[in-house]
């Protein structure tokens, strides 16, 4: 991890396109850069407490549906002894590419967390879609999920570095064009 330049925090509500954006974007950088996931330790942790198939919590499918509310508590509950578990988990995961993009930031504490790792390498980027766009994508509100902290603890947070909407009006290259101008590579 020292070799770390760049930390890129992508920030977005579900359906709102933080992975198609991250992937893009990674395609872009190269070989030096690489895509962390929070949720993916969260998955892995789940799927050896319950016993549940990790690559079916990775994708996009009904499983992951099904136990997300479940994962969502079970995940706070962890956060509520340490803020940045999950953080550290998702960069101790071979992490030495020189550009990071962690693509599923969701709290004020993950942001804590790596601006205190990460001290002046960070950009905190939040990408924003109108709810029929989200709708269109397979968005459906679910109680429990789309009102609780994983959803909304950054509805409130104002020092984004950069606030895209990808609504259509921007195409995928001029979004990443954005991001890229902000980076001091």
């Amino acid at each position: 991890m020292s070799n770390v330049k760049h930390v890129i925090l992508i920030s977005g509500k579900r359906k709102c396109g933080k992975d198609y954006i991250s992937e893009i974007l990674q395609k872009r950088l190269g070989e030096s850069s690489q895509i962390v996931r929070i949720s993916e330790p969260i998955k892995k942790q789940w799927s050896k407490k319950d016993n549940v198939g990790l690559q079916e919590l990775l994708s996009d499918g009904p499983l992951k549906e099904k136990y997300r509310k479940d994962m969502i508590k079970w995940g706070e509950e962890l956060r509520q002894k340490d803020y940045g578990f999950f953080c550290k988990l998702a960069m101790d995961t071979g992490t030495f590419s020189e550009i990071v993009i962690v693509s599923d930031i969701r709290r004020k504490s993950d942001i804590k967390y790596f601006k205190e790792c990460y001290n002046g390498k960070v950009l905190i980027l939040r990408i924003t879609c109108p709810e029929e766009t989200r709708i269109k994508r397979g968005w459906i509100f679910r109680r429990g999920i789309d009102d609780v902290e994983s959803e909304c603890d950054l509805d409130d947070y104002e020092d984004w570095d950069l606030t895209v909407e990808n609504n259509g009006h921007l195409d995928g290259d001029e979004i990443i064009n954005l991001i890229i101008s902000k980076l001091e590579l």
